[in-house]
C-alpha cells in the first residue's frame, strides 16, 4: 500500500494550489479518503474528507470555504484544491486512508505560503 502526494510548493498569499495522493496497492474505490496537515511545531491536524463514491465530503472550520476536496476512481487519486492561502496554511500535507489498518502514511506534500 503506497500514498504519494505531490503538487505542494512555494506560493503568495491568496494563491491557489492543488494537491494530489497517488494511491496503490488497495481497492481504492472501497475507501473514504482524508487530507491532514502537520505545520512546524505543531500537531498533525485534519483538513478535509471524502466519502468512497465522492459524494460525501467533509471540511475543517480552519480551511471550510477555501478547499475543496475531490477524488477520481478510476485513476486511484485524491485531490485537494487549496484557494486563498494564508501564511498559516503552511505546512506538510498529507493524505490518508479511512479505517484502513494499519495506518499508512505518505512522505507528505510541503506547501508554504509566503510572499
Amino acid at each position: 500500500v503506497q500514498l504519494v502526494e505531490s503538487g505542494g510548493g512555494l506560493v503568495q498569499p491568496g494563491g491557489s494550489l492543488r494537491l494530489s495522493c497517488a494511491a496503490s496497492g488497495f481497492t481504492f474505490s472501497n475507501y473514504a479518503m482524508r487530507w491532514y496537515r502537520q505545520a512546524p511545531g505543531k500537531e498533525r491536524e485534519w483538513v478535509a474528507g471524502i466519502s468512497s463514491d465522492g459524494e460525501n465530503t467533509y471540511y475543517s472550520d480552519s480551511m471550510k470555504g477555501r478547499v475543496t476536496i475531490s477524488r477520481d476512481n478510476a485513476k486511484n487519486t485524491v485531490y485537494l484544491q487549496m484557494n486563498s492561502l494564508k501564511p498559516e496554511d503552511t505546512a506538510v500535507y498529507y493524505c490518508y486512508i479511512r479505517y484502513y489498518t494499519p495506518e499508512v502514511w505518505g512522505q507528505g506534500t510541503l506547501v508554504t505560503v509566503s510572499s
